[in-house]
């Protein structure tokens, strides 16, 4: 998000301006400070107070322990909500997550439902439904157990061994590095090379060797980007960090010695002649043409198939 465009898109139908604190494509922090300070010195945004809501579902545990310095929090007067997952670095299992306001006054009380059939009133801001308290348990156990300090531990080891990733692929030189240095523990990357191969068919064969690296196009305006992504948690250590760097490079090579996937651009449809080709007094097809007619024959023979009940 462009700080400055956010900023001047306010008006009086704004709810609020919301900024993500680790991309789920390239893990990048949006700068919610710059946010605030162009907040405070726009009239509009003032005459309307309208707030900002910080999505910190995977930063929020990240930030305040690798990058304390960092101004992304309520120590911005405009920043008035925050969300945060704990099932993703909180280190529970999924199901929890949590936001939290500023003070009682930032949540509208039209907001809030009120119930009484347990004896009393408990207001509440949840869709009211049974389930487990398992994972508010465990993230209490978590809380307890790690610490400021242990939390602080894990963040810089996952940072660590996303370096390592980074490194090994830098040192190949097959691979473009999309993701930036500070942000959540994850490496997105790209191929340099598209004339032969491209991400997708490197995300097919690392589930060969056990991996899944997801391969996809970044969004509006950036589709012609493909990207592959891996993601540092805890439990990924620096042995399998350096062995995800040696089964890319073994498929690199293998890549290399299959054939391409992708038509080179001589044999494209564009490309290919859209005349016959007269040999000897008869009519020779096209290439394109050949396989035209070869796929149109088993369809023909399918279809009859299915016809004939067979």
């Amino acid at each position: 998000m462009d700080p400055e465009q956010a900023v001047e898109m306010v008006d009086e139908n704004t709810i609020c301006v919301a900024a993500i604190l680790g991309s789920t494509l390239n893990g990048e922090f949006e700068d919610v400070k710059r946010i605030n300070d162009l907040s405070c010195a726009e009239c509009s945004f003032c005459r309307w107070e309208t707030p900002i809501h910080v999505d910190a579902a995977s930063g929020g545990f990240i930030a305040p322990f690798l990058y304390p310095e960092l101004e992304w929090d309520f120590r911005l007067p405009w920043v008035k909500s925050i969300n945060v997952s704990g099932h993703k670095y909180g280190l529970v299992y999924p199901g929890i997550g949590w936001c939290v306001w500023r003070t009682k006054e930032d949540l509208p009380d039209e907001l809030i439902f009120h119930i009484n059939y347990l004896g009393s009133d408990q207001p509440t801001f949840t869709l009211n439904f049974s389930k487990g308290s398992s994972q508010v348990i465990a993230q209490y156990y978590q809380l307890i157990r790690h610490g400021t300090q242990g939390y602080r531990n894990i963040m810089e080891n996952c940072q660590e061994n996303a370096m390592v990733v980074k490194e090994g692929l830098e040192k190949t030189g097959r691979f473009n590095i999309v993701s930036k240095d500070e942000g959540v523990p994850l490496v997105a990357f790209s191929l340099k090379d598209h004339s032969r191969h491209d991400e997708f068919e490197i995300s097919d064969m690392l589930r060969r060797f056990g991996w899944i690296v997801p391969a996809y196009t970044m969004p509006a305006d950036a589709q012609h980007v493909t990207v592959l992504r891996v993601v540092i948690r805890e439990e990924f250590s620096r042995t399998l960090a350096e062995r995800l760097v040696l089964d890319i490079d073994t498929v690199m090579a293998q890549l290399d010695a299959l054939p391409s996937k992708l038509a080179p651009p001589a044999l494209l449809p564009a490309t290919l002649p859209k005349t016959v080709v007269v040999a000897n007094g008869h009519v020779k097809k096209t290439e394109l043409e050949t396989q035209k007619s070869v796929t149109e024959a088993w369809k023909k023979f399918v279809l009859a198939k299915k016809t004939n009940g067979v």
